[in-house]
């Protein structure tokens, strides 16, 4: 045990440990691989020394539903060339689509509408017919399908019935400014649109009209246009008539003349979705992930990690913009109910996830550092306010969580809770680090790598150090790795994102330090560090202390060059009418030097009114640092606030 770890907060009892998924699939690989593995930690050295056996297990415990066998797991332990289970042929909806029985597949929460439930027998009906009418439209194996929606049923049906076909979803959410959509959408040449006409958030109707005619004008790949209404309860079964005009209502497309789905089986790394990077610094990368590796990996993430049974329920609060859509969506191969929440987190107030945890009895809750930051500024005590029993586990992603978030989770939410801080991303549609059922959680650390994921921390040098901070890579291949990127034949903008820094080691752009009992500590984006002096500083080191100070609501910290150097610039959000007085100004300076080092200290502090974020809620360092560095600042429209860079200029 490493003495310089943090206190621990929660440890599984000896039932818990048991009866963890975990513990079981242990068991499965001892017996089919005539292992002795006594924990988690001899798994995981197991599962990243014999890849090929530790996917191979996960197939077989998976129960992936597939038409033919592979002929090898892996061609070669390359990257990014390593090919997974060649040979076989499996459709991505068709494991989704597993279930078929009464048991509730999806709780639909729609802000200021009423909520509604369908079973998996329900939505297997729904997606049949959907695609029906796709097939009918002319959509074919590889066509690509948009979705320009939120996180309602209809969304997941289009998925399915466009995955069902063979064809390729990618998705963004109707709050992206309209470049931000022909960023992304006319890259691909979609064929069809699912577009949301109206829909609700922090109690206002928003109509979509003007953006989905603007979109239909500037795009000219799309034939015909889904349109989704602020309510559908799916009761009127008669409306299918597929007319020929180019916009279509989502209930005209369904055929309820169709019973079952013909499963158009695919390779393995045949596409699935298409995702995209945050385009803040130039188009955005059209991300290409595969079907198998997508299921293999949600399934070990899902089932291994967070422990996820068919009886639970899971919601992760997301956008249709962001991966954590993606991730969530598959849980429905585990058999569990999701609920699908569409509004705003803070409507009518920060109550309302608490509120519908109690009325649903979810048991894995997904969020953010920022939204329990907020329920803990504003004094909410959840554990005094609702009945949180149901509730097993807390996911958080997005950022790295604060050391203050631990304890108040544990102090006021639920003390016998695992609280999983996760991280990984769009680019592997997954996580590197995250959860796990059967080991401690200790403040301020993310409790494991993933299994299979190679993770390691590598100094300037590309050697491997422990306890120390140092690049996230992955050094060996993993299956959810992007198939390629759309329109980049010669993979050069591939190569260029992940292996120009380690050639042939996959380099992910994060500072972490591994503890040397396997924790995982994030200090933020590597592409967004501070070198003050030539000393490489995460920001999430100084988001981590400023953030906890009473009366600051928000915070982004940025390099600026000055003589020759690089010096740290903090801006800060504060509550109320509060203003940065010089007093405040010191206190900040004063706590960022005693908490962590003189370095750390920010030369400048200034005052602003909002902090600019992208759609999933990242905050956008690089465009602040290329404003107070006098460098343009491309695609704005990839933020969900773009306005708020325009505070930044004055501060050149």
């Amino acid at each position: 045990m490493d003495n310089n770890r943090s206190s621990i907060l929660w440890q599984p009892n000896t039932d818990k440990i048991n009866e963890a998924n975990m513990t079981k699939f242990l068991s499965f690989v001892n017996h089919m691989y005539s292992c002795s593995h006594s924990n988690y930690y001899e798994l995981y050295d197991w599962s990243v020394i014999k890849i090929e056996d530790f996917w191979e297990a996960i197939w077989k415990y998976s129960g992936i539903i597939h038409s033919s066998e592979y002929e090898t797991v892996l061609n070669e332990r390359k990257m990014p060339s390593a090919k997974w289970f060649s040979g076989t042929k499996l459709n991505f909806a068709e494991n989704l689509l597993r279930y078929r029985d009464d048991k509730i597949a999806l709780i639909s929460y729609r802000e200021n509408n009423p909520s509604i439930k369908l079973t998996y027998a329900e939505l297997y009906k729904l997606v049949a017919a959907c695609s029906s009418g796709l097939k009918k439209l002319g959509l074919r194996k590889g066509d690509r399908v948009a979705g320009f929606v939120t996180n309602i049923p209809e969304t997941i049906m289009a998925m399915l019935a466009t995955t069902s076909i063979g064809a390729i979803w990618s998705s963004c959410s109707p709050d992206f400014g309209i470049k931000g959509v022909f960023d992304r959408f006319d890259q691909i040449k979609p064929k069809i649109l699912f577009a949301i006409e109206t829909y609700s958030y922090n109690g206002k109707q928003i109509n979509c009209a003007e953006k989905i005619n603007k979109i239909a004008e500037n795009i000219p790949s799309i034939e015909r246009i889904i349109k989704i209404p602020l309510f559908n309860d799916f009761t009127d079964k008669d409306n299918y008539k597929l007319p020929e005009d180019k916009f279509i209502k989502f209930n005209e497309l369904l055929d309820f003349n169709i019973d079952n789905i013909s499963f158009e089986q695919v390779p393995f790394d045949h596409p699935v979705y298409i995702m995209y990077s945050s385009g803040t610094t130039g188009l955005p990368k059209c991300i290409v992930h595969g079907a198998g590796g997508t299921l293999l990996q949600h399934f070990k993430e899902h089932v291994l990690h967070t422990n996820l049974k068919r009886e639970d329920i899971i919601t992760y609060f997301t956008t249709c913009g962001w991966m954590m859509w993606n991730w969530l969506v598959s849980a429905l191969q585990v058999g569990a109910s999701i609920f699908q929440f569409d509004g705003s987190p803070s409507y009518p107030n920060l109550n309302i996830l608490w509120q519908e945890i109690e009325k649903e009895r979810i048991t894995v809750f997904g969020t953010s550092p920022k939204f329990l930051t907020s329920c803990q500024k504003t004094g909410l005590v959840p554990k005094d306010e609702f009945d949180l029993s149901s509730l097993k586990t807390i996911l958080s992603t997005g950022s790295p969580l604060t050391n203050d978030n631990f304890r108040w989770v544990y102090n006021e939410v639920k003390a016998d809770i695992q609280l999983s801080s996760i991280s990984g991303g769009t680019d592997i549609i997954s996580c590197f680090m995250l959860g796990n059922p059967v080991l401690p959680v200790y403040e301020g650390e993310i409790q494991c790598r993933g299994l299979g994921m190679k993770v390691e921390a590598f100094n300037e040098l590309g050697n491997s150090v422990f306890d120390k901070k140092g690049e996230l890579v992955c050094s060996e291949p993993f299956p959810s790795m992007p198939v390629y990127f759309w329109n980049d034949p010669e993979n050069k903008k591939y190569i260029n994102a992940y292996f120009s820094s380690f050639p042939g080691v996959w380099t992910h752009g994060d500072y972490i330090k591994i503890t040397n009992s396997g924790g995982i500590v994030v200090y933020g984006r590597s592409d967004a560090t501070l070198n003050p002096g030539g000393v490489r500083i995460g920001t999430a080191e100084i988001y981590r202390i400023v953030e906890s100070m009473q009366g600051i609501e928000d915070s982004i910290v940025v390099g600026q060059r000055s003589n020759g150097d690089i010096i740290i610039v903090l801006f800060v959000v504060l509550s109320g009418s509060k203003i940065l007085t010089p007093e405040l100004t010191n206190e900040i300076k004063s706590k960022v030097r005693t908490e962590a080092t003189p370095r750390h200290v920010p030369s400048k502090i200034l005052q602003v009114n909002e902090i600019p974020r992208t759609i999933s809620g990242k905050k956008v360092e690089i465009a602040v640092s290329k404003i107070l560095n006098d460098e343009k600042v491309e695609n704005k429209d990839s933020l969900i606030n773009p306005g708020s860079l325009n505070q930044f200029f004055e501060f050149k």
